[in-house]
Protein backbone atom coordinates (compact mmCIF):
# COMPACT_ATOMS: atom_id res chain seq x y z
CA UNK A 1 0.00 0.00 0.00
CA UNK A 2 1.41 3.28 -1.06
CA UNK A 3 2.33 5.73 1.23
CA UNK A 4 -0.13 8.96 1.77
CA UNK A 5 0.70 11.99 0.88
CA UNK A 6 0.07 15.28 1.60
CA UNK A 7 -1.77 17.39 0.00
CA UNK A 8 -0.45 20.52 -2.21
CA UNK A 9 -0.26 23.36 0.20
CA UNK A 10 -2.15 25.33 -2.94
CA UNK A 11 -5.18 22.64 -3.01
CA UNK A 12 -8.23 24.40 -2.23
CA UNK A 13 -6.66 27.53 -1.27
CA UNK A 14 -5.32 30.70 -3.75
CA UNK A 15 -2.91 32.45 -1.79
CA UNK A 16 -1.39 35.43 -4.29
CA UNK A 17 -2.72 33.20 -7.42
CA UNK A 18 -5.52 33.93 -9.53
CA UNK A 19 -7.64 36.26 -7.16
CA UNK A 20 -4.52 38.59 -6.43
CA UNK A 21 -4.11 38.91 -10.25
CA UNK A 22 -7.66 39.51 -10.88
CA UNK A 23 -7.78 42.54 -8.39
CA UNK A 24 -4.30 43.73 -9.98
CA UNK A 25 -5.94 43.99 -13.23
CA UNK A 26 -8.77 45.57 -12.50
CA UNK A 27 -7.01 47.97 -10.18
CA UNK A 28 -4.45 48.87 -13.47
CA UNK A 29 -7.57 49.10 -15.72
CA UNK A 30 -9.54 51.63 -13.31
CA UNK A 31 -6.66 53.82 -12.50
CA UNK A 32 -5.17 53.79 -16.27
CA UNK A 33 -9.66 55.15 -17.12
CA UNK A 34 -9.59 57.49 -14.91
CA UNK A 35 -6.46 59.35 -15.84
CA UNK A 36 -7.40 59.09 -19.60
CA UNK A 37 -9.52 62.31 -19.93
CA UNK A 38 -12.35 62.42 -21.76
CA UNK A 39 -12.71 58.43 -21.55
CA UNK A 40 -15.71 56.88 -21.94
CA UNK A 41 -17.83 56.47 -18.74
CA UNK A 42 -16.59 53.97 -16.24
CA UNK A 43 -18.64 51.54 -15.64
CA UNK A 44 -17.70 47.64 -14.58
CA UNK A 45 -18.02 46.27 -18.60
CA UNK A 46 -15.76 49.01 -19.45
CA UNK A 47 -13.37 48.15 -17.07
CA UNK A 48 -13.62 44.92 -17.16
CA UNK A 49 -12.43 44.74 -20.91
CA UNK A 50 -9.71 46.68 -20.14
CA UNK A 51 -8.76 44.52 -17.53
CA UNK A 52 -9.15 41.06 -19.85
CA UNK A 53 -11.59 39.63 -17.39
CA UNK A 54 -15.41 39.26 -17.32
CA UNK A 55 -17.67 41.69 -15.94
CA UNK A 56 -19.36 38.51 -13.67
CA UNK A 57 -16.03 38.57 -12.10
CA UNK A 58 -16.10 42.41 -11.30
CA UNK A 59 -19.66 42.11 -10.22
CA UNK A 60 -19.37 39.56 -7.86
CA UNK A 61 -16.28 40.89 -5.90
CA UNK A 62 -17.28 44.79 -6.11
CA UNK A 63 -20.80 45.17 -7.02
CA UNK A 64 -20.48 48.33 -8.26
CA UNK A 65 -18.37 51.13 -9.56
CA UNK A 66 -18.72 53.03 -6.71
CA UNK A 67 -16.88 50.30 -4.69
CA UNK A 68 -15.05 49.11 -6.92
CA UNK A 69 -13.34 52.81 -6.74
CA UNK A 70 -13.45 53.13 -3.09
CA UNK A 71 -11.02 50.02 -3.13
CA UNK A 72 -8.83 50.98 -5.61
CA UNK A 73 -8.32 54.20 -3.64
CA UNK A 74 -7.94 52.62 -0.32
CA UNK A 75 -5.26 50.79 -2.04
CA UNK A 76 -3.49 53.62 -3.45
CA UNK A 77 -3.69 55.72 -0.49
CA UNK A 78 -3.06 53.01 2.16
CA UNK A 79 0.80 53.61 3.61
CA UNK A 80 1.58 56.16 1.14
CA UNK A 81 2.33 59.25 3.29
CA UNK A 82 5.35 58.56 6.04
CA UNK A 83 4.48 60.19 9.26
CA UNK A 84 6.98 62.94 9.19
CA UNK A 85 9.65 63.81 12.26
CA UNK A 86 10.77 66.69 12.19
CA UNK A 87 10.96 67.01 15.99
CA UNK A 88 8.50 69.84 16.04
CA UNK A 89 4.80 69.61 15.61
CA UNK A 90 5.05 72.81 13.10
CA UNK A 91 7.96 71.08 11.47
CA UNK A 92 5.88 67.67 11.06
CA UNK A 93 2.83 69.42 10.45
CA UNK A 94 4.22 71.49 7.55
CA UNK A 95 6.06 68.52 6.17
CA UNK A 96 2.56 66.52 6.30
CA UNK A 97 0.70 69.31 4.30
CA UNK A 98 3.66 69.37 2.03
CA UNK A 99 3.85 65.73 1.06
CA UNK A 100 -0.09 65.55 0.74
CA UNK A 101 -0.25 68.73 -1.98
CA UNK A 102 2.27 66.85 -3.68
CA UNK A 103 0.33 64.09 -4.00
CA UNK A 104 -3.02 65.39 -4.30
CA UNK A 105 -1.21 67.61 -7.02
CA UNK A 106 -0.24 64.46 -9.16
CA UNK A 107 -2.92 64.64 -12.39
CA UNK A 108 -3.45 60.73 -12.20
CA UNK A 109 -3.89 61.24 -8.42
CA UNK A 110 -6.32 64.04 -8.60
CA UNK A 111 -8.13 62.18 -11.01
CA UNK A 112 -8.41 59.32 -9.04
CA UNK A 113 -9.39 61.08 -5.84
CA UNK A 114 -12.27 63.07 -7.64
CA UNK A 115 -13.55 60.13 -9.35
CA UNK A 116 -13.59 58.17 -6.04
CA UNK A 117 -15.58 61.23 -4.46
CA UNK A 118 -17.76 61.62 -7.20
CA UNK A 119 -18.88 58.34 -7.59
CA UNK A 120 -19.08 56.75 -3.93
CA UNK A 121 -19.79 59.83 -1.93
CA UNK A 122 -18.69 59.11 2.25
CA UNK A 123 -17.89 55.60 1.18
CA UNK A 124 -15.21 57.23 -1.42
CA UNK A 125 -14.27 60.41 0.43
CA UNK A 126 -13.69 58.02 3.31
CA UNK A 127 -11.12 56.01 1.62
CA UNK A 128 -9.32 58.89 -0.28
CA UNK A 129 -8.93 60.58 3.06
CA UNK A 130 -8.71 57.85 6.03
CA UNK A 131 -5.19 56.86 5.94
CA UNK A 132 -4.05 60.55 5.57
CA UNK A 133 -6.40 61.46 8.42
CA UNK A 134 -4.91 58.61 10.67
CA UNK A 135 -1.22 60.11 9.06
CA UNK A 136 -2.17 63.21 11.01
CA UNK A 137 -3.09 61.42 14.20
CA UNK A 138 -0.27 60.25 14.59
CA UNK A 139 1.46 63.34 14.07
CA UNK A 140 -0.31 64.69 16.60
CA UNK A 141 0.11 61.75 18.93
CA UNK A 142 3.92 61.62 18.78
CA UNK A 143 3.39 65.43 19.83
CA UNK A 144 1.35 64.47 22.73
CA UNK A 145 4.06 61.89 23.64
CA UNK A 146 6.70 64.49 24.04
CA UNK A 147 4.58 66.32 26.41
CA UNK A 148 3.04 69.18 24.43
CA UNK A 149 -0.28 69.70 23.97
CA UNK A 150 -1.47 69.91 20.17
CA UNK A 151 -4.55 70.88 19.06
CA UNK A 152 -7.79 68.20 18.71
CA UNK A 153 -7.40 66.05 15.69
CA UNK A 154 -10.63 67.85 14.63
CA UNK A 155 -9.02 70.70 14.60
CA UNK A 156 -6.24 69.94 12.49
CA UNK A 157 -8.42 68.51 9.92
CA UNK A 158 -10.64 71.07 9.36
CA UNK A 159 -7.50 73.67 9.71
CA UNK A 160 -5.25 71.63 7.52
CA UNK A 161 -6.76 68.39 5.92
CA UNK A 162 -9.75 69.46 4.40
CA UNK A 163 -8.81 72.46 2.74
CA UNK A 164 -6.10 70.30 0.87
CA UNK A 165 -8.34 68.16 -0.49
CA UNK A 166 -11.44 71.00 -0.54
CA UNK A 167 -8.31 73.05 -3.05
CA UNK A 168 -7.48 69.72 -5.19
CA UNK A 169 -10.66 68.83 -5.94
CA UNK A 170 -12.67 71.65 -6.60
CA UNK A 171 -10.79 74.47 -7.51
CA UNK A 172 -7.72 75.03 -9.76
CA UNK A 173 -5.92 76.89 -7.43
CA UNK A 174 -2.67 75.45 -7.10
CA UNK A 175 -1.11 73.81 -3.71
CA UNK A 176 1.78 75.97 -3.45
CA UNK A 177 4.58 75.86 -0.65
CA UNK A 178 3.62 78.97 0.08
CA UNK A 179 -0.53 77.94 0.76
CA UNK A 180 0.07 74.71 2.76
CA UNK A 181 2.97 76.47 5.26
CA UNK A 182 0.08 79.10 6.37
CA UNK A 183 -2.67 76.30 6.79
CA UNK A 184 -0.07 75.11 9.32
CA UNK A 185 0.07 78.81 10.44
CA UNK A 186 -3.00 79.54 11.06
CA UNK A 187 -3.66 76.48 12.84
CA UNK A 188 -0.58 77.02 15.15
CA UNK A 189 -0.09 80.65 15.35
CA UNK A 190 2.88 82.03 17.22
Amino acid sequence: MPAPTSPSPHVGSRPGGRSSRIRAAVHRAVRELVAAEGSEPLTIPVVAARAGVHATTVYRRWGSVGDLLADVASSRFSGDLVVPDTGSLRGDLERYASDLAKDLGDPDTLALVRATIGTAGGQGAAACSGERQQTLDAVLERDRARGHRPPPLERATDAVLAPLYYRAVFTDLPLTPEWTVGLVSALLPD
